[in-house]
């Protein structure tokens, strides 16, 4: 087969790529940098030269997954992150060789009857996710054995190059910072789209706010920017108060300096009876419990972000379901990425939308474990990793 190095000047279309992949052999542990091959897109796929990319929550929860059928190995993680199209398969004429792109993990169709609805941003006709490619189930990534190495959530981010589905493509401006444009292909934009198209949060509304993470406190920025009159954050570790306060909250909660209070209890006295919104972006069955007890009777909304990968079931009280309360699920904050991020990166843009703050460190892709160590840490927030020609902060 004809292979050729994604560092040479040789055109690269339609070939084989050997490049350099952050590769998880095993569960939990440091990941490797080796020689993948990554074949060229087949219709309705672009190849994609990954310029920076960053690490997400989500990325740790499932390399520290050992059991069950999503738990395979080996593979490549990342799902946040901004490149320029190498090449396309047939049939895409959405972009083309040297666009700048950001691959979702969320798909976007356009065709599907949730496509076209405004109700939903969920696309039924790729609905399920593998560990390969959407259309023909196989995968694009090989190492020098030859042996497969798996997809992660159709985006793969942690390599030089990697093939997605079009479905999962956004065209973006070049003029736009590719570190910021990289925290709009997941955290922030989740956060913001929350409260701008799930919960629409309206003035003088109050809001909380479990886990103040990148997602928490997109959610923050976006229902301080919405005019919401009280915003309180909860988190337990106390040095988010001082860093929620720089992203619009207005009071902080340490569930462990509660004494003998229940959260919601306190969020109730805080809010006089309980706040109108409260955001969970943790993925914790007994965190989102907590959130809809803090919700307000009669109009109280409870918007669950986070993922318990648990599969740990919610149990409500259907008397307060029936005094108004209500519980919403929602994946990428109702963002749909083809017609929403082009909107967001107008906003940053135009200064209507902060991101820079978001961005707390950053390394080489050979130095991308120490990234890990950051977020396990509580020491960052996203950690751009850059692929090459790095000349930033640690």
């Amino acid at each position: 087969m004809d292979y050729v190095n994604g560092n040479s000047s040789s055109k690269t279309a339609g070939k084989p790529i050997i490049c350099k992949g952050a590769v998880c052999r095993k569960a939990g542990e440091a990941l490797v940098i080796e020689d993948v091959v990554v074949a060229p897109p087949k219709a309705w796929e672009v190849r994609i030269k990954i310029l920076c990319t960053s690490l997400c929550h989500t990325d740790v929860s499932f390399w520290k997954m050992d059991s069950g059928p999503i738990a395979v190995h080996p593979r490549i993680f990342g799902h946040e992150a901004v490149g320029i199209v190498e090449s396309v398969g047939e049939y895409v004429e959405e972009v083309r060789e040297g666009d700048t792109v950001i691959p979702v993990f969320f798909r976007e169709c356009g065709e599907c009857r949730d496509c076209k609805s405004t109700k939903s941003n969920v696309c039924t006709k790729f609905a399920k996710y593998s560990s390969a490619m959407p259309r023909d189930e196989v995968g694009r990534f090989t190492d020098m054995k030859g042996e497969p190495i798996h997809h992660f959530l159709y985006v793969s981010s942690f390599v030089e190059y990697t093939v997605v589905d079009i479905t999962s493509v956004v065209k973006i401006s070049p003029q736009m910072p590719v570190d910021k444009a990289c925290l709009l292909s997941c955290g922030v934009t989740t956060g913001i789209g929350a409260v701008w198209k799930v919960a629409r949060v309206e003035e003088g509304s109050t809001v909380a706010i479990f886990g103040l993470g990148t997602v928490g406190l997109a959610v923050a920025q976006a229902a301080k920017q919405q005019g919401a009159s009280k915003i309180i954050g909860i988190d337990l570790n106390p040095e988010k108060e001082d860093i929620g306060k720089k992203f619009g909250v207005t009071e902080f909660i340490n569930p462990k300096s509660c004494e003998d209070k229940k959260v919601s209890q306190v969020i109730k006295e805080l809010t006089d009876g309980g706040a109108d919104y409260c955001f969970e972006c943790i993925g914790s069955a007994t965190v989102m419990q907590d959130a809809f007890e803090s919700s307000r009777e009669g109009w109280g909304r409870t918007i669950i972000l986070g993922v318990d990968v648990r599969g740990i079931p919610l149990s409500l009280d259907c008397v307060e379901i029936m005094r108004g309360k209500s519980v919403t699920g929602s994946l990428f904050g109702g963002i749909k990425p083809k017609v929403d991020i082009p909107i967001l990166i107008k906003k940053y843009m135009s200064e209507e939308l902060l991101l820079d703050g978001f961005i707390t460190h950053e390394v080489s892709f050979r130095d991308i474990n120490k990234a890990f160590e950051y977020l396990i840490n509580g020491q960052s927030l996203r950690c751009i990793i850059w692929m090459d020609n790095f000349m930033g902060r640690q």
